[in-house]
């Protein structure tokens, strides 16, 4: 599911005519250019039965979309909802917006620092082969 994601957003027109390809699974490198995604899995389990596991990933993903002004961040989590909200193909069994909040890792005096929008989707994987 992690791959696939990221290659998902990295496809997405919208998404890359933004960031490109700055689309990484926990932190951001150190020193990359703005805007970008970090994505985090915050939680998740398999569906199981009374046989073992059912192959069905049901979780949340974080979306962190940054950059150095907010209209720029915002304009990435919006075209990240369009590429994932709603999403069902391949293994992907449903991919659902649940929250979106914006937010910033700036203090009194670090105006270099990005803005941040996160948006958090409800992820239902299907495992092949199983």
């Amino acid at each position: 599911m992690h791959i696939e994601l990221r290659a998902i957003l990295r496809a997405s027109a919208p998404v890359a005519a933004l960031c490109a390809n700055r689309v990484d699974w926990g932190a951001r490198p150190q020193g990359d250019d703005y805007p970008a995604i970090a994505l985090h899995q915050v939680g998740g389990t398999q569906g199981h039965t009374l046989q073992g596991t059912d192959g069905l990933f049901q979780g949340r993903v974080q979306v962190d979309c940054y950059a150095l002004h907010y209209s720029e961040a915002r304009a990435l989590a919006q075209a990240v909802k369009l590429t994932l909200d709603g999403y069902r193909q391949d293994g992907f069994r449903g991919v659902f917006l649940m929250e979106e909040r914006d937010t910033s890792e700036r203090g009194s005096n670090e105006a270099d620092r990005p803005c941040r929008v996160s948006l958090d989707f409800f992820v239902n994987w299907r495992t092949a082969h199983v």
